[in-house]
C-alpha cells in the first residue's frame, strides 16, 4: 500500500517527516509539497491532523515500537504528541514548557521507554522549526544533551538540514518581547546564511587585551549568526615582533573566551603568493622601489612631494628589489610603496609603504625571506584568498579601507565586505601593545597577568569572570559609536555572575581588634549557610565561644546597653566597654540576648570566635587602584607623567578559618568588605622557610562608585540624636533667592560644602601636593562644623537642602540668580556633556547639582520643575500679591512653553534613533514655533532664559477650593491603600471592585476640582497658596510615597530582579534619611478603617520583601547527622541575615555531573579528591600523596613482575645532545614539536641547545654500544622509573596529556629477533594485569597500524582502554619490537659466535608505561559523587569513622567508642588491610561520609555507640553504596571477602560496559552510526596510511565532546589479537578501495 505525504512547505511538519523517515524501510510512503499537510491513504481515508498521522505511520511499523511498547508507554507517547502540538508549536515564549521538559530529561536518554519513541520524533521536531529554541534553551542541558544526540542520528540530520530552514518565522509582539542588555548587532551587509567567512587575526606580539576580546567575539557572533566560518588568522608579518610565545598564549587566551575557530592560519602561510602579486604590480607599473631616507619620505608625504624614485624604469625597480629580497646593505634601505596619489586628501592613498627589509629571521620561515610585507598590503590579498566575507575593522582603519579596496582592485582578486565597528576604549588605563609592554620590561607591574593590566588574563585574575566578559562584550554590540568608558560598567556585570554564587565569609583588620568577653556563651562550632539566598553554594562551619574579636571601628560606635546583631549569631547586650588611656576601646563585654529576634534597628557587625581549635587565618586583602590617574590619555600626552605608583594598597587581616579550603581562583564575598578572588590559597608553615604563607586575597570591583560599608561606616541613629537641638523652624514666609556675601544661611552653607566638597575630589583625582588637599579638606570641614551649628544637624552627602532664613527681596534682575534659570541652564549643561561623552564623574557632578538646584526651586515655589513651564516668580507669601498680565505675556508664555516641548521631543526622537524623516519632521516644526516666538517677543529663543514680559500670574485658589483639593487628595491617597490592602489579603472580588469603583469615582472629583490627574506623593495644587514651603520631611516623605509606588509598580509587572532590587535599595535610603532626619520610622498613610495591628503588619510584610540583607530570623534547620540532630545551642547560629534554608549539594561534593559535562567532573573529581594541584607553568601539576600512592602501587607490582623476567633498574640523565636527539631521523621527527630545549646558563647563551628527554633510545642507546662487544654480554634488560617532557600545546589535561609525566621505560636488546619478540608480548601481558588485575579496568591487546607505530620501530603493540562516559578510547601502554633500526644507528654490535669476525646488529625493544594509568582509573570507575578506587590500588582501603558523639553523650561512653574505633583498625592492619581512623572532632561524621566518598575510598566503616552495644559496626561500600551490618568477631573475615568482591565488581562492570560498546562493522555507514553512538568499532581495514587519513578526516566532528579539545576523527586504536569477527576471503576496506587485511580497532581517543 503506497501513501502520499503532502506537507505545507511554509511550515514543514518535522515530526511528520521524521516518522516517514524512520518507517520508509517498511511502510511505501511518498512525500511531495503542497499548501496543506495530508497523508493520503485512499479516497475515503485521509490525514490532516500531524499528530494522528505520525500516530498512523508509527501503527504500520509496529516492529520499530515508535508508539511503545505497551499500553502504558503508548499513553506517554500520546501525552508528548500533544505537549509539542500545544506547548512548543506556534508560542513565542517556552520557558515554562523547557522547564518541564528538562525535568522529564534529567534521568532518561529518550522521552518514553529506552528507545526511540514518537515522543522524541514529535518534540525534537517541533524545536528544531522554533526560531527562538537556540536562544531560550541555552541553559537547560538536559534537554541540549537530548536534543543534540538525536542531531548525530541519520534521519535527524537529514530532516533538519532539508525543511528546517523553510521553517515560517514567528513573530513577535512588542508586548512579548523582553528587553534584553545585550548591543545592537547590524545585520552584515550581504551575508548569505551558510556562507559567511570572518576572521581574527592578532599579532602575537603581546598578550591578548579586552580590546581583542571584543573583536574576537564580535567575529564569533557573526559566525554563529549566520552559520558560517570563523578563522584565527596570526598576523606575523613583522618578524620582530612576533615571538613564538605570545603564538601560545593567544591561543589559551581564545580558548579562555571558549572561542572556537574553524581554522588556524598564518599570513606566512601566503608569504610566496603575496611576494608574486607584489612583483605583477611592480611589472605593472603599480608599484615602485624607493630608497629615500625615512624622515624625508615621512615629510614629502605630509608636503604632498613625489619622491624622485617614482618614476624608476622597470629595471631600475627590479635591480632593487633584487637587492631587497638578499639582504644586502643597499637593500636594507630601500622599500616598496604603491603607486596611487600623492596629491590624495587620504593620506593612506599617498604611496602607501607594501614592503620592507628585514635580516631578522621570522619565527616560522626562518631566513627565508628578506623582505616582508606589510599589514595593509598582506591583509586585503589574505582575505581575499582565504575567501573572508565581510573582514570586521575598527573605526580607526576607516582611513585605510579605500587602500584596501585599492589594492584588491589593482590585483583582479574577489572583494571581501569591510564591517566597521567601534574599538573599546577604557579610562584609566592604555590598550597600546607598546605601552603594555614598557609596563612589563620596567617592572611596574608583575607581568601580562597583573590585576591592573587591561588584558584578558589580568582581568581574570582579578576576578572577572568569562562569562561577565562576554556579557559586557555582547552588550556594546556592533556600535560605530566611539566612547570612552569607565571600567565600573565591566564589573558591574561581573558582579550580576558572582553575587548569586560567591560564598560569604569574614575577615577583621588586624591593625585594631577588639576582644568581646561573652560569658555565658560556650564553645561549640555550628554550621551555616555560605550564601543567604543560595543553599546550593553549600555550608560552611561557624565557631561561637566565650571570647570572640569584633573591628575596633566597630567597636567606638558602641554604647554600654546597646543591642548589637552579631551576623550569623543574633542580638548581644553589651554590658561594659573598657577604654584605655588613648581613649580607645581595649575590650568589651557582652551577653546574650538571642530570643530577641528584632534585628531591624540594630547595628549589624561581623565577627570572628577567638579559639584554638579554630585558629584565625592570616590573611592579605590587596586593592589595586589604576595603573594611569587620567581618566583619558590623548595623543599629546605622555603616559609615562600619568602613572600611579601606588597602585597597590595591601592590608593584613585575620580571616575566618574558613578562608584554608579556599583554591587559587576562587571568588568569594567579605561581608561589608566586597568580592575578592583567592589569588594564593594559604600555607601552613613551610618545613623549608618555617613560615606559613597567608591567604592572599584581590578586591574585585563591583561597579558601584560608593565603597562597600566596611567597620564602624555603618550610620547609627541612636535615642540620644533626638535630645540634640532640633533643627530651625521654616520660615514663615517663602524666600526669595538672592545673592550674599558669605554663606551665611543654612542653604549657602548647604552649597558651599557640596562645591568645598567637589573641590578636595578634584585635587585628590589630580594628585596635588599634600598640603593643598589638606588645606582644602580643612575649609571643608570648617563649613560642616557651620552647617551643623546652624542647622542643628551633620551634614550628610545628598540629603535635602535646608531651608533657609527670610532673605530681602531680589534688587537685581540678574538671570543668574533666578531658580528657574540655574535649572534650565544646568539641565542645558547635564545634556551637551552626555552628547559630548565627557567623563562619568563630570556627568555625575553636573545632575547632581541639578538635581539641589532642582529641589531647591521646589522648596521657593512650591511645585516641581518641569521643562518648557513658564518661568515664574517664587510664590509670594501674600496671598494678596498684585497678578498683571496682558494678552501679549500670556501668548508668549504659552509659546516658551511649546517650543520647550517641541525641544525636548526633538532630543527623545534623537536619543531613541527614531527615523531621519521623523527626527527632520520634529525638527522643521521646532524652527517654526522658535520664528513664531521671536516675532512675538522680538528676541531669540533660549532655554531657560527669562521671558522680557512678565509671565501671567498664576491664578490664585480660594481657601475653601485649596482646602477641598487637600481634603480630596488624602481621601484619593487612602482609598488607594485600601485597594492595595484588599489585593494583597486576596479579598473577594466584588470587595476589590467596589474599593476600585470609589477610588476611580475619588479620583475623576480630584481631576474636575483640581483640573489635572491625581498622581501618587505629589501636592494638591490648592494647597499650594495657602501652605508654607515644604519642610524636608515633608518632601522626602512625598518621594517615599512615589518611590514606594514604583516598587510596587515593578513587581506586579514581574521586572528583573536587578530593577526590583536597585529600587528598593533606593526606597531603604530614603526611608534613612528620613529617619536620621526626623528621629522616627517612616509610617506611611494609614489605609481607611484599617486598625494600627493591621497596619503594622502590612508595613512588616512590605519591609520584608524589601529587605536585601541582614535581619531576618533563624532558617529551616536542614536534616544533619547523627551528631548534629535535636542539638540546640546556647549560641545558635540561625541568627539574623544568615538565610539557611535546607541543606542541599554543598561546594565539598561535586558540582558537574559525570554524564552532563565530562571535563568539569573530572576536574572537580581530581582537585576535589585531593589528587592533583594545579601548577604555575601549564601542562605541569603537582601529584599530591593520594594520586601518587595509585602511581605507588602500580609500580611495587610491575617492578616485582620485571624482575622476575630479569630486567634491572638504572637512571639515565635528563639531557639529551642535539646530535644524539636527531641521530635517527624519522625517530625526532614525530617527537620535534614536543622537544623543550635549554638554550641559555644564567645569562650565556649554550654553545649548543641541550634537549630535555622526550624518551630515551637516544640517552641509553649509545651506552648500550659501548657495553655490548660479544654476544655474552647480551642479553641487556634495564628500566628505569623517571620523568620526561613533551612540551605540546593541544589540550592539556591532568593526567591525560602533561607536558611532564612520570613513567618507567623499559629498553632491552637480544642476539635474536625470537627472543626479542618473545619479550615484546611477555611485557604486553604484564601491562594488561597491570590494568585488569590492579585498576579492575578490561583492555583490548592488539598491534598497532604503520600511521600509529612507534617512530623508528618496526612494530608497535599495545593495550587499550575505553571510557564510555565520553564514548574514547585511551592507550594505556606500549610494547615496541624496535628491531635493528636504533642498533644500526648507535653502532651496537657483537660478535656472532657463529660467524667469527662478524659483526652481527642486537635486536632491540622499548615498553613504557605512564602516570595516564591513574587518569584513566578515575574516568572509568569515578561517578557522581566523586573517585571510586579498585582495593588493590587505593591508598586507603577502610575508612573508620565514629559516629553519634553528641554533646549530651556522656564522656565515658565517647571514650568507648574511640577505643572500639582504634581496636578495628588494629585487628584490620594485622589482617593486611590498609585503614585509617578519621578520628577529628571538627569535623561532623556527615561531613566526613561526603569528603572520603569524594575521595573514593572503598569500604566506609561506621561506629556509633548503639553499634557497640549491639557488639557490630556498619559497612558502606564505595561502588554501590550499599550498607552491610557486620558483627564485630567477623570484621576482619568479612571486610577482606567484601574488598576482592568490590574488585571483582568493578572489573564485572567495566568489562559488560566495554563489551556493549565494542562492535564490528562491515560497512563506512554502519560504522559511522556506530560511531556517533560513541562506541568503538572493529572494522576490516587495508592498513593503507592515505585510507586511515581518509576515514579520519571523514568522521571528523565539529566539535568535541570537551570545551578547549581539538575536533578529531576515529582514528585507528590496534589490530586486536582476538577480533571479534574473522575475515572473510576477498573482503574489501571499509574504503571500498582496497582488500582488507584485517579487522582494525578504530574510535575517537584521548
Amino acid at each position: 500500500m503506497a501513501l502520499k505525504l503532502t506537507i505545507n512547505t511554509s511550515s514543514p511538519p518535522l515530526g511528520v517527516l521524521l516518522t516517514a523517515a524512520h518507517v520508509k524501510d517498511i511502510v511505501q510512503v511518498s512525500v511531495a509539497e503542497g499548501k496543506d499537510t495530508q497523508l493520503h491513504v485512499s479516497d475515503s481515508v485521509q490525514f490532516n491532523d500531524v499528530n494522528s498521522i505520525s500516530r498512523y505511520l508509527a501503527r504500520l511499523a509496529p516492529t520499530l515500537g515508535l508508539y511503545g511498547a505497551n499500553m502504558m508507554e503508548q499513553t506517554e507517547v500520546d501525552h508528548w504528541l500533544e505537549f509539542s502540538a500545544r506547548c512548543l508549536c506556534g508560542q513565542i515564549i517556552l520557558s515554562k514548557a523547557l522547564g518541564e521538559l528538562h525535568k522529564a530529561l534529567s534521568l532518561r536518554t529518550f522521552l518514553v521507554g529506552h528507545t526511540l519513541t514518537l515522543a522524541d520524533l514529535s518534540v525534537w521536531g517541533a524545536l528544531k522549526g522554533h526560531a527562538g529554541w537556540p536562544s531560550q534553551g541555552e541553559s537547560f542541558s538536559h534537554i541540549n544533551r537530548w536534543f543534540s544526540f538525536l542531531s548525530t542520528q541519520v534521519p535527524f540530520t537529514a530532516v533538519g538540514n532539508a525543511y528546517a530552514s523553510k521553517k515560517a518565522p514567528l513573530s513577535k509582539s512588542s508586548s512579548d518581547e523582553k528587553k534584553q542588555d545585550v548591543g545592537k548587532f547590524v545585520d552584515l551587509p550581504g551575508a548569505e546564511m551558510g556562507k559567511v567567512v570572518v576572521r581574527f587575526p592578532p599579532e602575537a606580539s603581546g598578550y591578548l587585551h579586552i580590546g581583542h576580546a571584543k573583536a574576537a567575539l564580535l567575529n564569533q557572533h557573526y559566525q554563529i549568526t549566520f552559520k558560517g566560518k570563523l578563522i584565527m588568522r596570526f598576523d606575523d608579518t613583522n618578524p620582530e615582533k612576533e615571538k613564538e610565545d605570545f603564538e601560545k598564549v593567544i591561543l589559551e587566551d581564545v580558548a579562555m573566551l571558549q572561542i572556537h575557530p574553524d581554522q588556524f592560519t598564518y599570513t606566512s602561510d601566503h608569504f610566496t603568493t603575496i611576494m608574486g602579486f607584489a612583483e605583477q604590480m611592480l611589472r605593472d607599473g603599480k608599484a615602485y622601489i624607493d630608497n629615500t631616507p625615512p624622515e624625508q619620505m615621512k615629510l614629502e608625504r605630509e608636503q604632498r612631494t613625489e619622491s624622485t624614485c617614482r618614476n624608476n624604469t622597470l629595471e631600475q625597480n627590479m635591480k632593487m628589489w633584487s637587492e631587497m629580497k638578499a639582504g644586502t646593505v643597499t637593500g636594507q634601505t630601500c622599500c616598496m610603496r604603491a603607486k596611487i596619489d600623492m596629491n590624495s586628501n587620504n593620506g593612506c592613498m599617498r604611496d602607501p609603504t607594501l614592503y620592507r627589509c628585514k635580516n631578522t629571521p621570522h619565527p616560522r620561515t626562518g631566513s627565508s625571506y628578506k623582505v616582508y610585507p606589510t599589514y595593509d598590503f598582506a591583509c586585503p590579498i589574505v582575505d581575499s584568498l582565504e575567501d573572508v566575507t565581510h573582514a570586521l575593522r575598527t573605526t580607526e582603519y576607516h582611513d585605510r579601507d579605500e587602500q584596501f579596496y585599492w589594492i584588491i582592485d589593482a590585483l583582479g582578486l574577489r572583494k571581501p565586505h569591510i564591517w566597521e565597528y567601534a574599538r573599546l576604549n577604557l579610562n584609566n588605563t592604555v590598550l597600546s601593545k607598546r605601552k603594555l609592554t614598557w609596563f612589563v620590561d620596567q617592572g611596574f607591574v608583575d607581568g601580562w597577568d597583573d590585576p591592573r593590566f587591561p588584558t584578558v588574563r589580568g582581568v581574570l585574575r582579578r576576578g572577572m569572570t568569562v562569562e561577565g566578559l562576554k556579557q559586557f562584550i555582547s552588550a556594546q554590540g556592533g556600535s560605530r559609536s566611539v566612547v570612552n568608558m569607565e571600567w565600573d560598567k565591566i564589573w558591574a556585570f561581573n558582579k550580576k555572575i558572582i553575587d548569586p554564587v560567591a560564598p560569604r565569609y569574614t575577615a577583621l583588620s588586624s591593625s585594631y581588634v577588639v576582644p568581646v568577653s561573652v560569658s555565658e556563651a560556650t564553645e561549640e562550632m555550628k554550621e551555616v549557610a555560605k550564601h543567604p539566598k543560595n543553599a546550593e553554594v553549600g555550608m560552611k562551619e561557624v565557631w561561637y565561644g566565650p571570647r570572640v574579636l569584633v573591628e575596633g571601628a566597630d567597636a567606638e560606635t558602641f554604647s554600654e546597653g546597646e543591642m548589637v546583631t552579631f551576623i550569623n549569631w543574633g542580638n548581644l547586650i553589651i554590658t561594659k566597654i573598657n577604654k584605655g588611656a588613648d581613649a580607645k576601646v581595649v575590650s568589651l563585654e557582652a551577653r546574650l540576648n538571642l530570643e530577641n529576634k528584632d534585628y531591624k534597628k540594630t547595628t549589624k557587625i561581623t565577627w570572628l570566635a577567638d579559639t584554638n581549635s579554630a585558629p584565625l587565618l592570616p590573611t592579605v586583602c590587596i586593592t589595586y587602584l589604576p595603573l594611569i590617574s587620567k581618566a583619558v590619555i590623548t595623543k599629546d600626552d605622555d603616559f609615562k607623567e600619568y602613572i600611579n605608583k601606588n597602585s597597590k594598597l595591601e592590608e593584613k587581616m585575620l580571616g575566618d578559618p574558613c578562608l584554608q579550603g579556599l583554591k587559587k581562583g576562587d571568588i568569594i564575598q567579605l561581608q561589608r568588605r566586597g568580592f575578592y578572588i583567592c589569588d594564593q590559597p594559604y600555607e601552613p608553615v613551610s618545613p623549608n622557610s618555617c613560615k606559613e604563607s597567608p591567604c592572599v586575597l584581590l578586591y574585585i570591583p563591583d561597579g558601584h562608585t560608593k565603597e562597600m560599608p566596611t567597620a564602624g561606616s555603618k550610620d547609627k541613629s541612636k535615642s540620644q540624636a533626638s535630645s540634640k537641638a532640633p533643627a530651625k523652624a521654616a520660615s514663615p514666609s517663602t524666600p526669595a533667592p538672592g545673592p550674599t556675601a558669605a554663606p551665611t544661611s543654612g542653604s549657602d552653607l548647604f552649597s558651599s560644602i557640596v562645591a568645598q566638597g567637589e573641590a578636595v575630589r578634584q585635587l585628590k583625582v589630580a594628585k596635588a601636593p599634600k598640603d593643598e588637599v589638606d588645606k582644602a579638606v580643612q575649609q571643608l570641614l570648617s563649613l560642616k562644623a557651620q552647617f551643623k551649628q546652624q542647622a542643628g544637624t551633620d551634614y550628610k552627602p545628598g540629603m535635602a537642602p535646608p531651608t533657609s532664613d527670610p532673605a530681602p527681596p531680589p534688587t537685581s534682575t540678574d538671570s543668574t540668580s533666578c531658580p528657574f534659570t540655574q535649572v534650565s541652564e544646568q539641565g542645558e549643561l547635564v545634556r551637551k556633556l552626555k552628547a559630548e561623552k565627557a567623563p562619568k564623574d563630570q556627568i555625575d557632578v553636573a545632575v547632581k547639582k541639578l538635581l539641589a538646584l532642582k529641589a531647591e526651586f521646589k522648596k521657593l515655589t512650591g511645585q516641581d520643575y518641569k521643562p518648557g513651564m513658564a518661568p515664574s516668580a517664587p510664590a509670594s507669601s501674600s496671598p494678596s500679591s498684585p497678578a498683571t498680565s496682558s494678552s501679549s505675556s500670556c501668548t508668549s508664555s504659552g509659546l516658551y512653553e511649546r517650543v520647550s516641548q517641541q525641544g525636548e521631543t526633538v532630543r527623545k526622537l534623537k536619543s531613541e534613533k527614531a527615523p531621519k524623516d521623523q527626527v527632520d519632521a520634529a525638527v522643521k516644526q521646532l524652527l517654526a514655533l522658535k520664528a513664531e516666538y521671536k516675532q512675538v517677543t522680538g528676541q531669540e529663543y533660549k532655554p531657560g532664559a527669562p521671558l522680557v514680559q512678565k509671565a501671567c500670574a498664576p491664578i490664585q485658589n480660594s481657601p475653601s477650593s485649596a482646602c477641598d483639593a487637600t481634603g480630596l487628595y488624602q481621601k484619593v491617597s487612602e482609598q488607594g491603600e485600601v485597594v492595595r490592602k484588599l489585593k494583597v489579603e486576596k479579598a473577594s472580588k466584588d470587595q476589590v471592585d467596589a474599593a476600585v469603583k470609589q477610588l476611580l469615582a475619588l479620583k475623576t472629583e480630584f481631576k474636575q476640582q483640581t483640573g489635572q490627574d491625581y498622581k501618587p506623593g505629589l501636592q494638591a495644587p490648592g494647597s499650594q497658596a495657602q501652605t508654607k514651603s515644604s519642610t524636608p520631611a515633608e518632601e522626602l516623605s512625598s518621594q517615599i510615597t512615589q518611590q514606594g509606588e514604583r516598587v510596587r509598580r515593578l513587581k506586579s509587572e514581574k521586572a528583573p530582579k536587578d530593577q526590583i532590587d536597585e529600587a528598593v535599595k533606593t526606597l531603604l535610603d530614603l526611608k534613612s534619611k528620613y529617619k536620621t532626619l526626623t528621629g522616627q520610622e517612616y509610617q506611611p498613610v494609614a489605609a481607611a478603617g484599617a486598625t494600627g495591628g493591621e497596619d503594622k503588619n502590612r508595613k512588616e510584610r512590605e519591609n520584608k520583601s524589601e529587605k536585601q540583607g541582614g535581619g531576618g530570623g533563624a532558617g529551616k534547620k536542614g536534616k544533619g547527622d547523627k551528631a548534629n540532630q535535636g542539638k540546640v545551642a546556647s549560641g545558635g547560629a540561625g541568627g539574623p541575615g544568615d538565610g539557611q534554608g535546607p541543606k542541599k549539594q554543598t561546594r565539598l561534593g561535586l558540582e558537574a555531573k559525570k554524564e552532563e559535562n565530562l571535563a568539569d567532573w573530572y576536574s572537580q573529581v581530581i582537585t576535589k579528591a585531593e589528587m592533583i594541584e594545579y601548577y604555575d607553568v601549564s601542562g605541569c601539576y603537582v601529584l599530591r600523596p593520594w594520586s601518587y600512592s595509585i602511581w605507588e602501587a602500580i609500580q611495587a607490582f610491575f617492578d616485582r613482575e620485571i624482575r622476575k623476567l630479569g630486567v634491572e633498574n638504572c637512571y639515565f640523565p635528563m639531557f639529551v645532545s642535539q646530535a644524539a636527539l636527531e641521530k635517527e631521523k624519522s625517530h625526532i621527527e614525530d617527537f620535534a614539536p614536543e622537544v623543550a630545549w635549554v638554550t641559555r646558563s644564567g645569562k650565556t647563551e649554550l654553545a649548543e641547545p641541550i634537549a630535555v628527554r622526550p624518551t630515551s633510545e637516544t640517552v641509553m642507546y649509545p651506552a648500550f654500544a659501548k657495553w655490548v662487544q660479544s654476544h655474552r654480554d647480551l642479553p641487556i634488560k634495564v628500566n628505569q622509573w623517571c620523568n620526561v617532557v613533551r612540551w605540546e600545546f593541544k589540550h592539556p589535561q591532568p593526567f591525560l596529556r602533561t607536558r611532564e609525566f612520570l613513567w618507567q621505560e623499559g629498553h632491552t636488546a637480544f642476539a635474536t629477533k625470537e627472543e626479542a619478540e618473545e619479550e615484546v608480548l611477555q611485557i604486553l601481558d604484564l601491562y594488561a594485569r597491570v590494568y585488569e588485575e590492579l585498576m579492575a579496568i578490561p583492555v583490548v591487546k592488539g598491534r598497532k597500524t604503520e600511521k600509529e607505530k612507534f617512530a623508528g620501530g618496526d612494530y608497535t603493540t599495545t593495550v587499550e582502554a575505553y571510557i564510555s562516559a565520553s564514548g574514547r578510547a585511551i592507550q594505556g601502554a606500549t610494547s615496541h619490537h624496535l628491531g635493528q633500526n636504533f642498533a644500526k644507528m648507535f653502532e651496537i654490535t657483537f660478535e656472532d659466535p657463529k660467524k667469527p669476525g662478524e659483526k652481527q646488529l642486537a635486536f632491540q625493544n622499548s615498553w613504557g608505561l605512564t602516570t595516564r594509568t591513574i587518569g584513566v582509573l578515575t574516568m572509568v570507575h569515578g561517578d557522581n559523587m566523586g573517585l571510586v578506587l579498585p582495593p588493590r590500588v587505593a591508598c586507603q582501603q577502610v575508612v573508620v569513622i565514629p559516629c553519634g558523639l553528641t554533646v549530651s553523650l556522656p564522656e565515658q561512653e565517647k571514650e568507648a567508642v574511640l577505643a572500639q574505633c582504634s581496636k578495628y583498625v588494629n585487628k584490620l592492619q594485622e589482617a593486611g588491610v590498609r585503614v585509617k581512623p578519621d578520628l577529628r572532632d571538627n569535623y561532623s561524621p556527615g561531613w566526613k561520609f561526603n569528603h572520603w566518598e569524594l575521595k573514593g575510598v572503598p569500604i566506609r566503616l561506621e561506629v556509633g555507640p548503639k553499634d557497640m552495644q549491639q557488639r557490630q559496626c556498619v559497612a558502606v561500600r564505595r561502588d554501590t553504596g550499599a550498607k552491610v551490618t557486620i558483627p564485630e568477631a567477623e570484621v576482619e573475615k568479612r571486610l577482606v571477602a567484601m574488598l576482592e568482591d568490590i574488585q571483582n565488581s568493578l572489573f564485572k562492570k567495566a568489562s559488560d560496559d566495554l563489551k556493549r560498546n565494542m562492535v564490528p562493522a562491515d560497512t563506512m555507514e554502519q560504522f559511522q552510526k556506530e560511531l556517533e553512538q560513541n562506541k568503538i568499532v572493529q572494522i576490516p581495514f587495508c592498513g593503507g596510511i592515505d585510507c586511515e587519513d581518509w576515514i579520519k578526516k571523514t568522521t571528523a566532528k565539529d566539535q568535541d565532546l570537551e570545551p578547549g579539545a581539538p575536533s578529531m576523527g576515529a582514528k585507528s586504536l590496534c589490530i586486536p589479537f582476538s577480533p571479534l569477527k574473522t575475515l572473510q576471503p576477498g573482503q574489501m576496506c571499509v574504503s571500498g578501495k582496497e582488500p582488507a587485511k584485517y579487522y582494525t580497532l578504530f574510535g575517537r581517543s584521548y
